[in-house]
């Protein structure tokens, strides 16, 4: 007999078989898996990848051994039983990440996560040397989350044909859309494992309007088949988030009964019930929507941060703020020191900030679509940020305080973070609950962080360098 295998917790367990390749199998053939742990059973979709080969992947999250057996119409796929050994994590291995107290998130083994993501929208789409140049890049950056497109893109400064398409062509040339291209996929994931590596969520875009190859204006009954094989494929690693669209409020024929459907459709077949947002251009989608996790927010107003956290109860990600750059359109020609400004208005509202870059380059090689390598100055900034992020609460920051000069965010009597945005005070009153507290003076852009002596506590004025864009961070003295 041979022994089980190990596979860690929220590691990937894949069974792969051998089955029939006649008439259309990814429309003739279905194929999932019963994972049995104790009194409990996980269903798990499978799915076809080309050549008579058919895999079922699963993301086992308890300890101990699991026992399964395969369902499919077809008797070659049906009837299959084995059994695994579930054991601990390794590396840094936290599982997925998931919403933790309202507002903010966590791995699924309780260590905290603060969101610092960037985006990509096409980067698995330029070839191996630049996608890999893009992975060298990211290894050294400050981000753990990444916008991507599973479609390629058509859009300015992105016109170069894909290396893979996600469908095969049919007699006529066309994309026969019944029949997936297993290539395509398998090098996607490729990718997403090698941004797991990385320790960075892959927060996965399902859909885009910005297209010439029809992906974008595919009918209901492809829409739906290309979910739910995209969610059987990529569900079992642990760094996925799903995105339902970037900006879907664009996309035309796709009306909200759409939307609303395709967020049921990938809640329904995902086992682990990853993260799911959608991206807005103009106006919001319903967050509040049960099958929402958090808000992916496209707007410029940070300060607003507060107000989506009230209206929606749920984490807020301005994944998208404008990016740093000196692009011709004014959404991609911010300053640095704008993006790190409204990273830190968005960090003391109580949300969340998406960086992105688009400077101009002589290949149109723009990381906010192709990757490649970073040239501005707001990463380092981010890293700073990050870094004040992790030193602060566990649970992550709450809006305490709001007036017009500054805005604060921390924990009631432990914590205060203030930030001063465009207002350079030289003197400032505080009135901080509890305390005794330690004082320190942040610079965001040379970060630094500067101890003041002695305590304070109670009502009491500070001297202050008299410079915009700076934060004081109060800790109770221990």
């Amino acid at each position: 007999m041979t022994q089980p295998p190990l596979v860690e917790r929220w590691g990937i367990h894949e069974i792969t078989l051998q089955g029939p390749q006649h008439g259309n199998p990814f429309l003739d053939v279905s194929l999932s898996a019963d994972f049995t742990h104790r009194h409990r059973t996980v269903s798990v979709d499978g799915f076809y990848d080309g050549e008579g080969t058919y895999r079922i992947r699963f993301m086992p999250d308890t300890l101990g051994t699991w026992r399964y057996v395969t369902r499919s119409n077809a008797s070659e796929l049906d009837g299959h039983m084995g059994e695994l050994v579930c054991v601990e994590p390794t590396g840094g291995n936290h599982g997925p990440v998931y919403v933790r107290g309202t507002y903010h998130f966590a791995y699924a083994d309780g260590s905290p996560y603060f969101p610092i993501g960037t985006t990509c929208y096409a980067w698995v789409h330029q070839g191996d040397a630049l996608e890999e140049q893009t992975l060298r890049t990211l290894k050294d950056s400050p981000f753990n989350k990444l916008r991507m497109c599973v479609f390629p893109k058509d859009y300015a400064y992105n016109k170069n044909e894909p290396v893979y398409y996600p469908f095969e062509r049919n007699a006529s040339g066309g994309w026969d859309l019944a029949r997936f291209s297993p290539p395509f996929f398998r090098h996607l994931e490729q990718r997403i494992a090698q941004l797991r590596d990385l320790g960075i969520e892959a927060d996965v875009i399902l859909f885009h309007p910005y297209d010439r190859w029809g992906f974008s204006r595919m009918g209901a009954e492809a829409d739906d088949r290309y979910l739910r094989y995209v969610v059987a494929r990529l569900s079992a690693f642990r760094n996925v988030w799903w995105s339902l669209a970037n900006e879907f409020d664009i996309m035309e024929g796709k009306t909200l009964a759409d939307w609303d459907r395709f967020f049921r459709i990938v809640q329904e077949s995902d086992p682990y019930q990853h993260l799911r947002s959608v991206h807005n251009c103009h106006s919001f989608y319903d967050h509040a929507k049960p099958w929402v996790t958090h808000c992916s927010i496209q707007h410029s107003d940070l300060g607003r941060v507060r107000e989506w956290r009230s209206t929606y109860r749920k984490p807020v990600v301005v994944d998208e703020c404008c990016y740093e750059g000196n692009i011709e359109e004014n959404w991609g020609n911010i300053s640095a020191r704008e993006l790190v400004h409204r990273f830190w208005l968005g960090t003391v509202g109580g949300g969340y900030v998406g960086h992105g870059e688009t400077y101009r380059h002589p290949e149109d090689i723009l990381w906010w679509s192709k990757g490649g390598v970073l040239h501005g100055e707001s990463p380092l900034r981010i890293a700073f940020l990050r870094r004040i992020l992790e030193e602060g609460p566990e649970d992550g920051l709450e809006p305490v305080i709001a007036s017009w000069r500054e805005q604060a965010a921390g924990r009631e009597g432990e914590y205060y973070l203030f930030y001063f945005g465009v207002h350079q005070p030289a003197v400032h009153t505080f009135d901080l609950p509890g305390g005794p507290y330690v004082a320190e003076i942040i610079d965001p852009w040379e970060m630094t962080i500067m101890p003041v002596p002695g305590t304070w506590e109670g009502r009491f004025r500070l001297d202050l360098p008299g410079r915009p864009y700076l934060a004081v961070r109060f800790r109770r003295a221990r």
